[in-house]
């Protein structure tokens, strides 16, 4: 497997030139990198203006490896070399290394470049990217890897040190500016003429990266394989000193991750992102395995969107019944600055609540608390400068019996903590259960299997007046904010719960007419496509140049998305009319409109090229319709291609066609039609996209064949 790694932005607080005055003494060895033994020159070139420099080094380390595995091995030291090109006119310096060592067996590739920054000129920016792949190594792969990154992590920590340690060396000898380059006076016309031949002469002797990166004033080239910078703006990058502030004490290994999961979500998700410190969640609660972080994010991320939980805060009023019954709310914070959750459970009539407002209503009750959990993070984040990613709950059980064990509101709640598990990982920091009475560890029994390891781990558990001692609640929330309910000072202003009237219960049919409304109020809709049986939706168009769009994600299966145009309306589809497929549709959300006698060309018409779109991806568009009449819309299930030489298939086609269950895809859509007397911008400049949406998705592309846009729609997440 590849290791890869991708640093933050470092930014010194100083000239370009002054940090390469700094970085040439670390050559030809650096006494603070003892594994740094030597380095030889082994070519190098001047421009005759002096603006390029590139110089090529054999560099000599000595790997601290166990001593049998370098006998097995056959060496003492490891060879690399390293190519730095300097352009002191764009003030950039580039680096590029890999390994001589061992290099049919292991591939090492290593970038970084200098650069100045681009908001502040007497700042500069350092980056850092490299990869890892292990071919084979006498068996011992896995020990090789370890004692790879394991040393190269702790040089990526010397190096800010290094770069300081020198720069601090100059301001005692001395040297606290450096000038910039600048290009040598004209000379004659004649001179000039020579000077300009033995330039172009020299330019043939010029190595490759010197060549495109100084003279033509573009980026180096790179060995195969090398990895690349990341390219954009300031805006598209994270900084070393933000990671610290606002997201903590991050490895090298763990920051990579970071910034290697963000730039793929930016790249697949156009703009459609979580905030830093939730992806940090994701990665923390998967510790910090990219691909099953972005698996378990780009689910919540569809989730969301679905159910539009990132408005639940500004849109969704809690009724009346949960502001006057359930007993929890905010209080102040704990000694760590985490906002702090009471919540009364003893005190709370569970099954009254689930019988007068249902589960949908007091899920996105809960859901509504950890928003707020995560706004309040942020803002105490910028109150205590330093970085605040989860909350505390305190869960005082006095008066819990076994009426909380009715098994409807225990349903409820274990659908609660699997959607909160789901969606909100880490954002837990501790849980302080108080007066634990003895039908706890009944519930507790119930409860515990759907709670992830690592979130019980933070449970801490007092039986009756066992938290007024030591190791108690003093140790984790101060004594001017401890409730008044449990012997504190603090006026708590969280209700106090009591028995729901039963006048307020409701029967089972006005719930379940009452969990539809609470739970399906999305603009998107959710249909199966079934292999021989696509899913359509018909549009009327009156007016020509009116602009349809459509935002769909595709969450189980390929699926082939196809705009039909028709002069006549289809007719409305017949109840049986998956019956001749011998397929259910549960919920008739499956509609066929194009009836099997009409001819393509015909009876109707292609006015988009098919897009192809793999499992996970979201795709958004919108199209410019030149006739009046009916647009159909088509979702229709992707066939694996045959291969070109033969009718047979391929044994891949054929095993990814047994992983798509019962022939059956899974789309979430929405479409709307704008009219043309609102429609504003130019048409021209329309563009169809899609974008992954987990780790099964494709890189991002656009389709030319489109009068399309992008028609994304605003995250408050992000």
């Amino acid at each position: 497997m590849v290791q890869k790694y991708q640093s933050p932005v470092r930014v010194y607080k100083h000239p370009f030139e002054l940090i390469m005055a700094a970085y040439e003494r670390r050559f030809p060895t650096c006494p603070l990198i003892p594994m740094f033994v030597d380095s030889d020159t082994v070519s190098e070139f001047k421009s005759e203006d002096g603006a390029i420099h590139v110089i090529e080094r054999r560099c000599k380390l000595d790997i601290d490896a166990p001593r049998l595995l370098k006998k097995i091995a056959g060496v003492d030291y490891v060879y690399f070399v390293q190519k730095n090109s300097l352009n002191s006119r764009e003030r950039t310096l580039h680096i590029e290394a890999h390994n001589e060592t061992f290099s049919n067996r292991v591939i090492i590739n290593e970038y970084c470049c200098y650069s100045v920054h681009p908001e502040n000129e007497d700042w500069t920016c350092f980056e850092q990217s490299a990869s890892l792949d292990i071919k084979s190594f006498f068996g011992f792969e896995s020990t090789v890897e370890k004692i790879a990154m394991k040393q190269y992590t702790s040089n990526i920590k010397k190096g800010k040190e290094i770069i300081e340690y020198y720069l601090r060396q100059l301001e005692e000898e001395g040297i606290t500016f450096v000038p910039r380059w600048t290009p040598p006076s004209v000379a004659p016309s004649s001179e000039t003429s020579t000077s300009c031949k033995k330039q172009a002469a020299a330019s043939a002797v010029v190595p490759d990266a010197a060549l495109k990166e100084g003279l033509n004033s573009e980026a180096p080239s790179h060995p195969s394989g090398a990895p690349e910078p990341a390219v954009g703006t300031p805006d598209d990058k994270l900084d070393a000193d933000y990671i610290k502030r606002y997201l903590g004490d991050l490895t090298p290994l763990q920051e990579s991750c970071l910034i290697r999961l963000r730039q793929w979500l930016q790249e697949t998700h156009k703009g459609k992102i979580p905030k830093d410190e939730h992806i940090l969640r994701f990665l923390r609660a998967r510790d910090f395995n990219i691909d099953k972080a972005r698996e378990i994010m780009c689910q919540s991320l569809t989730w969301r969107k679905q159910h539009q939980v990132d408005y639940i805060l500004d849109t969704w009023n809690p009724p009346q019944v949960l502001q006057d019954y359930y007993a929890g709310g905010w209080h102040h914070h704990d000694k760590d600055g985490r906002p702090l959750y009471v919540l009364r459970l003893g005190q709370m009539d569970t099954k009254g609540l689930v019988r007068a407002l249902g589960e949908e209503a007091l899920l996105r009750y809960v859901l509504s608390i950890n928003e707020e959990g995560l706004r309040r993070c942020e803002e105490n984040t910028k109150v205590f400068g330093r970085p605040i990613s989860s909350w505390t709950c305190l869960v005082d059980l006095e008066g819990l019996n076994m009426r909380h064990l009715w098994r409807p509101g225990v349903k409820a709640l274990l659908r609660i903590i699997e959607v909160v598990e789901a969606n909100y990982p880490e954002t837990l920091g501790r849980l302080l259960i108080l007066r634990a009475p003895r039908v706890f560890p009944v519930l507790w029994t119930l409860v515990s299997p759907f709670i992830d390891d690592n979130t019980r781990r933070k449970f801490l558990i007092y039986a009756g007046n066992d938290y007024q001692g030591p190791g108690g609640l003093l140790d984790y929330i101060d004594k001017e904010i401890i409730p008044d309910f449990l012997g504190g000072e603090c006026m708590c202003e969280v209700p106090e719960g009591g028995l729901v009237p039963k006048s307020l219960y409701r029967t089972a049919e006005e719930l379940e007419n009452e969990d539809l409304k609470l739970w399906t109020e999305t603009i998107y809709q959710s249909a199966s496509v079934f292999k021989g049986a696509p899913h359509e939706i018909l549009i009327q168009i009156v007016d020509a140049s009116s602009v349809i769009t459509w935002d769909f994600d595709v969450c189980k299966g390929d699926i082939v998305f196809n705009i039909y145009h028709s002069k006549r309306s289809p007719q409305p589809p017949k109840k049986d009319s998956l019956g001749a497929h011998s397929i259910t549709s549960p919920g008739g959300n499956n509609v066929q409109l194009i009836d099997r006698v009409w001819q393509l060309g015909r009876d109707y018409s292609m006015v988009e090229s098919p897009l192809i779109c793999k499992e996970g991806e979201s795709v958004q568009g919108s199209h410019v319709t030149r006739w009046p009449g009916f647009y159909i819309l088509q979702w229709k299930f992707h066939s694996m291609p045959a291969c070109a030489a033969t009718n047979l298939p391929r044994v891949d086609d054929v095993l990814a066609s047994l992983q798509v269950s019962s022939h059956k895809c899974k789309v979430m859509y929405y479409t709307e039609v704008i009219g043309s007397e609102d429609f504003r911008g130019s048409m021209s400049s329309l563009e169809s996209s899609h974008s992954g949406f987990s780790q099964l998705s494709a890189a991002t592309t656009s389709s030319s064949q489109s009068h399309s846009s992008s028609m994304i729609s605003r995250w408050r997440f992000c």
